[in-house]
């Protein structure tokens, strides 16, 4: 098997000192290959989003590394960012698609900017792509002039993504985006994002406490209880014959499950 497109090797992130320090991650390992769509899931505090920061360099783990294609981009011997040659090859969505934007810019140069930063266009350049970005994730010309405030939460989020894939990343890690928007703009961003994977080649890491949503987009799922990993394996095998007693917990707690 060629190297993984990204991996994390025992990761544990502590917060706090002495008598106040906890395990927000304990001993975590994850591993995603190109082309793959893999679901985490886990009720909140389960270390789902700590992972992710780490995935793409928000957040430096206590022990462990993060390797990007076999390159190990991010330790705790690592006394740095995580390299810009690297940076742009894992990308996030976030939770609150509102808090991520800025409120002052439009949404076609919240796109432009990133745009400009990442593959190093002019101004006027930046914004003619950006303008094809968001139209691609269903953003009209005239909605992509409006300020964050004036879109709804599924327009937010749609500029978002297009704002996450500025950089022509190989990975999208997206963080509870369903979890701010409505139910119809959350099958309009799962169709989307299902459309990406398969016309950019695009790998997706999609972390919810959502089953139904992870079982409709992955084919394979971590199961994270209290910041570790408590089941791994094919999305099928662990929604049909899952073997941790948390996992079926979770799986129980899905309306009308097997319908």
């Amino acid at each position: 098997m060629s190297a993984s497109l990204l991996e994390a090797k025992n990761i544990t992130v502590q917060f706090g000192h002495g008598a106040n320090a906890f395990n927000a991650l304990h001993d975590v390992n994850f591993v995603v290959q190109s082309g793959e769509a893999v679901g985490i899931v886990g009720e909140s505090g389960s270390g789902k989003t700590t992972l992710a920061r780490v995935l793409v360099g928000l957040q430096t783990p206590t022990i462990g590394e993060v390797s990007i294609e076999g390159t190990r981009v991010f330790s705790p011997d690592l006394n740095h960012r995580m390299p810009r040659s690297e940076r742009w090859k894992a990308q996030m969505i976030f939770q609150d698609p509102y808090s991520s934007l800025n409120p002052r810019m439009r949404a076609v140069h919240a796109v432009a900017e990133a745009v400009h930063v990442w593959q190093g266009l002019s101004r006027r350049e930046a914004e003619t792509e950006a303008l094809r970005l968001l139209q691609a994730m269903g953003i009209s010309s005239d909605q992509a002039q409006q300020f964050p405030r004036s879109l709804s939460g599924g327009q937010r989020q749609r500029v978002s993504v297009a704002r996450a894939l500025a950089p022509n990343p190989k990975v999208l890690i997206a963080d509870e985006p369903t979890s701010a928007i409505d139910q119809s703009a959350q099958a309009q961003l799962l169709n989307l994002l299902r459309r990406l994977q398969k016309d950019r080649d695009l790998t997706i890491v999609f972390i919810s406490h959502d089953l139904s949503l992870v079982r409709y987009l992955t084919t394979r799922v971590y199961v994270m209880q209290t910041g570790s990993v408590v089941e791994t394996g094919s999305t099928m095998s662990v929604f049909e014959q899952p073997q941790h007693p948390y996992t079926r917990l979770l799986l129980d707690s899905i309306p009308a499950r097997g319908n």
